[in-house]
């Protein structure tokens, strides 16, 4: 019996085995440990997990229970088993493991400012690196990398406009702090004890307001920008 065939049979007993076809693939597409779950219907099912190649490394017990969190989305009923919890715990911790390779000056000088003023500087330094120029996804936390991603209009900004880097590079630490909780279907990331923490950022209630103000002034100055290469262009 494959992997697959564990977790599928441990997680729903009663469905006949002989009606699913189960596939594992592991791929370099993905970063980190990151995976994914494709379900097709026909006369036979077909259940294809693609999974990072680093999960070959990881337990046998570990990627059944990976798999079975993905069998959820699917068949969305609410399970918990012993390879479920470990696959949590491993996800909550990995980030130990995980080689510290990504940075830049700009981001690790935001880390330090946070990392001191709220963690004691306590919080391990993560992988940290730019994304694309977001106006809506401002930043991200990565559990299986172990990563920070910060959208570029925060990139060398005034020193007076910091403050607005820092508060997502505090967000996002409070992820890697906090974690998630699991509960039936769904995973919650903003818990209660992050949201309070969220509010300990310094002048927390102005600084969303005064966040939305900025994003508001880069995107005009973006459309501006953008409207003088055209006008050049057509000249």
């Amino acid at each position: 019996m494959t992997i697959a065939e564990q977790a599928f049979t441990e997680l729903y007993p009663e469905k006949d085995m002989d009606k699913f076809s189960l596939v594992v693939k592991y791929s370099g597409k993905f970063s980190g440990y990151n995976a994914n779950v494709k379900y097709k219907k026909g006369s036979k099912t077909t259940v294809e997990f693609n999974l990072s190649r680093k999960w070959k490394e990881i337990s046998p017990e570990i990627q059944i229970g990976l798999m079975q969190y993905l069998l959820e989305k699917i068949y969305r009923e609410k399970k918990k088993t012993t390879n479920m919890d470990l696959y949590d715990i491993f996800l909550k911790n990995i980030h130990v493991a995980v080689p510290k390779e990504e940075s830049h000056p700009e981001l690790e000088k935001s880390f330090d400012r946070v990392n001191e003023k709220y963690f004691f500087g306590m919080i391990d330094k993560p992988n940290i690196e730019w994304g694309n120029e977001s106006f809506s996804k401002l930043g991200s936390y990565s559990y299986g990398e172990d990563k920070i991603t910060i959208s570029t209009i925060f990139r060398n900004i005034e020193d007076e406009d910091k403050v607005f880097l820092d508060y997502i590079m505090y967000h996002e630490l409070l992820h890697k702090k906090h974690k998630f909780k699991n509960s039936g279907l769904k995973s919650y990331h903003h818990t209660k004890d992050f949201k309070i923490s969220e509010k300990k950022f310094q002048a927390h209630g102005d600084i969303e307001k005064e966040l939305t103000s900025f994003i508001r002034k880069k995107k005009k100055a973006k459309v501006f920008k953008e409207k003088g290469f055209l006008e050049r262009l057509f000249i």
